[in-house]
């Protein structure tokens, strides 16, 4: 019998001096105050009888009338303070009231409900919960080991049960101190604790010792001990009270929550499912079982849906691979298959029926007798034999009601059977990898969604028209399971401009992978309004903040942007100018056609969706042959190093005039310093041109109804020169629509310009911030179709502002389809 040091005794405070009185009466109720206990002093005292009064409630039968409100009160009290002493009114049988000195404790049961001990004298006198009561009964009877030592620690009674505690019999008991029947340091730690309760009176609770289980050898009970002293009717010390409890199933569920708190941290470690079938192998050996096997199914390896439910009929037993393995003896040679290698199921086995019906297998004697299940599977029941396999848990691996894969635990060196509370223990330790690996199924899942979403919301192919060349690349922070929130575009504007945009959406994996979709639509559909750069910045900072409300409104978390930046560029070719805004994201690092590398500085507003965000744009003049790097900060961020460095290397590495823009993205990417990085990477190259003065042709007109006819024979005259005198009539009429409605409704000075690129444009400028409307006039309606007939005449056709008014635009293609 061995103490444990590390479970210290706890001290609480003396009952200051409880029970110290003679001539006591005592009652015992239950927690609802019904009198279940009746002492022959308490009927004296009373005048009611056992008979009287048990079964019935204290108030009702005890308390006067005209002080049931108090009582009521002093019990409300005594519950909230598990307590109460003093001096009450109770009603004597046939008499007047006497006041009573009450003294209440509370009783704690083994079921963990509470009774109550009244103890009760006339007042002046001080209650004792002994006199009056069958002490030897009362404690021969009780389920804790109960010992009464006198002022020198002797044994002066013990009850039966506290034998079976600490395996010393009554007749080695009495007389003797406790250090003289318990040798060793368990009895000297003991005495001295009860010398120190005699001496103080503060009683030491929840001193623990531990002795073997005389019915299993291999194991040891626990037990708990506190100790009381006794006083006299005078309080003077009489001795001390011993009571044992044992706690043996408390103190082994509270070291198997320690070890499935454990197991919580080291099953799982991973997201692949074989290892995580071999971490709940390795936990259970030696500390559960002798032999752990796992065996899951192919399924989960793959993501997919498990083809066997719980509880369903007739269906086909699946594909098993052997996930973990463990074993006492090196190399398990009692496994019939190796880890990674198909299991086979036979249908009769336990195995199959743990299976289908989602139910544990408990066979504490494995049965090797010639009708037993072994007896049909050979292989297997000549493995038990030769090994010594002797008690068997079949624990289903299950989630989501599915059936993932089965856990077999064999005991062997060990010569306990398994009992119904190891099974209770295997079943809570598999449901922690069956967590696990339900969530590695999902991610594989969740995963391959992801990357399919991913790859279908970035663009597939980017256009620069005749502004721009593109090259790009994009590596995810895991370049084999990781799916972020960058994105990069290039969007065709009016007049041959495009727009140039790169972000970046906080997080990863699919809700990432959904916001930078949304992120992605809402800058085209607001770039094809043809809006600043600051403009548009501040809509799509609006946009995010509504969709962002929307979603918590519906509880949808998917999708959601949490947070964003974004760097957005218009570059136009006719006069080789760049204008840029950004929220929150890094500059563009621009190399000129010499090598010369500039950052420019951009004021640098708020990241996306935190409102209340306001952006200003820069404008830039490039030569023809520049180069922008439009890239994400996982590109350029390094642990420990500034990002301005990162972004001093980007520049040396797009520096290299000669270079393919493809060329210069993996020479990029080969000066990142880790081949891992922290966060998604992005970049995006544009190489500028410039449309040549013979492409462009400006007039400027005056606000004269007169002048539209000038702008047609001026339309006229400069599509022959181009050539594209096939383009004549329709382009004669779209300027004239667009003139007249700028004359009539415009303001300032006008000016008509054409573009030949890769179509043809024709924007009319003026002063007015009024955007004209497509209307549908009615058959009597002597005006209104103007611009109507421009939308069926054009490839497309809008409008835009400007800094001094705004534009209306519409192009053709250079080669219409035949009528």
């Amino acid at each position: 019998m061995t103490h444990d040091d590390r479970t210290p005794p706890r001290a609480v405070p003396a009952d200051d001096g409880a029970g110290r009185s003679a001539g006591a009466a005592v009652a015992v109720l239950d927690d609802e105050g019904t009198v279940i206990g009746w002492t022959g002093a308490a009927q004296s005292l009373t005048g009611f009888t056992a008979q009287d009064v048990v079964g019935k409630r204290a108030v009702e039968m005890l308390v006067p009338a005209k002080a049931a409100l108090r009582a009521a009160a002093q019990a409300r009290r005594c519950r909230a303070e598990d307590g109460w002493s003093g001096v009450a009114g109770v009603r004597r049988r046939d008499q007047g009231p006497i006041d009573l000195t009450l003294r209440v404790r509370p009783l704690a049961r083994l079921d963990g409900k509470r009774q109550w001990l009244v103890c009760a004298a006339p007042a002046g006198a001080r209650p004792s919960p002994v006199d009056g009561l069958d002490v030897e009964s009362l404690l021969s009877a009780a389920p804790l080991g109960i010992c009464v030592r006198d002022a020198q620690l002797r044994c002066t009674w013990a009850n039966d049960a506290l034998a079976m505690h600490d395996g010393v019999t009554r007749e080695q008991r009495f007389g003797r101190r406790v250090s003289e029947v318990l040798s060793g340091e368990q009895g000297e730690r003991a005495e001295a604790a009860q010398r120190q309760v005699l001496a103080d009176g503060v009683p030491v609770v929840d001193h623990e010792f531990r002795r073997g289980d005389p019915r299993h050898p291999h194991r040891e009970r626990t037990y708990s001990v506190s100790f009381f002293r006794l006083d006299d009717g005078e309080g003077r010390p009489s001795g001390v009270c011993t009571m044992s409890l044992d706690v043996t199933d408390r103190e082994r569920a509270r070291e198997r929550l320690a070890v499935l708190t454990e197991a919580s941290t080291r099953i799982g470690s991973t997201l692949d499912v074989m290892r995580t079938g071999q971490e709940l192998a390795d936990f259970a050996v030696p500390s559960l079982a002798d032999y752990v096997t796992v065996d899951l199914a192919e399924e989960i390896r793959l993501g997919e849906e498990l083809p066997v439910r719980i509880g369903a009929a007739g269906g086909s037993t699946p594909a098993f691979r052997r996930a973990g393995l463990a074993s006492v003896h090196d190399g398990a040679p009692e496994s019939l298959w190796p880890r990674g290698e198909h299991v086979f199921v036979r249908e009769s086995s336990p195995f199959s029926a743990v299976l289908t019906s989602g139910t544990p297998y408990l066979e504490p004697v494995l049965d090797t007798s010639p009708g037993g299940w072994l007896a049909q599977d050979a292989m297997r029941a000549e493995k038990v034999r030769r090994h010594g396999m002797h008690s068997l848990m079949i624990v289903p691996i299950h989630a989501r009601g599915a059936v993932l894969g089965v856990a077999v635990f064999v005991r062997s060196a060990d010569p306990t059977p398994f009992e119904a509370d190891d099974l209770l223990f295997a079943q809570e330790l598999v449901s922690r990898a069956a967590l696990a690996l339900d969530n590695a199924r999902q991610y594989i899942r969740e995963r391959a969604t992801a990357l399919a979403l991913q790859r279908n919301l970035l663009p597939h192919r980017l256009h620069g028209g005749a502004a721009v060349d593109v090259a790009s690349r994009y590596l995810p922070a895991d370049r084999e399971d990781g799916v972020g929130g960058d994105w990069f575009d290039v969007v065709p504007l009016s007049a041959a401009r495009v727009a140039l945009v790169v972000g970046d959406v906080v997080g990863h994996g699919i809700h990432a992978a959904a916001a930078m979709g949304r992120l992605r639509t809402a800058v085209h559909t607001l770039a094809t309004m043809d809006l600043p750069p600051d403009e548009l910045l501040t809509r799509l900072d609006e946009t995010i903040l509504r969709l962002s409300d929307e979603d918590l409104e519906a509880n949808a978390l998917t999708g959601t942007v949490l947070g964003a930046t974004c760097l957005y560029a218009v570059y136009d070719p006719v006069n080789r100018s760049c204008t840029m805004a950004t929220a929150g994201h890094p500059p563009p690092v621009i190399v000129s056609p010499d090598g010369d590398v500039a950052i420019p500085r951009l004021p640098t507003g708020l990241p996306l969706g935190v409102g209340m965000a306001s952006y200003e744009a820069v404008q830039l003049e490039l030569p023809e042959g520049s180069v922008l790097a439009l890239y994400t900060d996982g590109l350029v961020e390094e642990r420990g190093a500034d990002i301005d460095a990162g972004m001093r290397r980007l520049g040396k590495a797009v520096a290299r005039p000669g270079r393919s823009l493809d060329e210069l993205c993996t020479s990029v990417f080969d000066t990142v310093p880790s081949s891992a990085p922290a966060d998604d990477a992005t970049l995006l190259l544009v190489r500028t041109h410039a449309l040549s003065p013979g492409e462009v042709a400006t007039w400027s007109l005056a606000r004269d109804p007169a002048v539209v006819g000038h702008a047609r024979a001026l339309t006229q005259s400069l599509l022959a020169g181009w050539g594209l005198e096939h383009l004549a009539p329709t382009t004669e009429l779209i300027v004239s629509e667009l003139v007249t409605n700028a004359v009539r409704h415009g303001a300032g000075p006008i000016t008509l310009r054409l573009i030949r690129h890769r179509v043809l444009a024709c924007e009319v400028f003026d002063a007015s911030d009024s955007i004209p409307r497509l209307r549908h006039a009615r058959a009597t309606d002597e005006g209104g179709r103007g611009l109507f007939l421009v939308a069926r005449l054009s490839r497309r056709h809008g409008t835009r502002t400007t800094a001094e008014g705004k534009v209306v635009w519409a192009e053709q293609e250079l080669t219409p389809p035949e009528a």
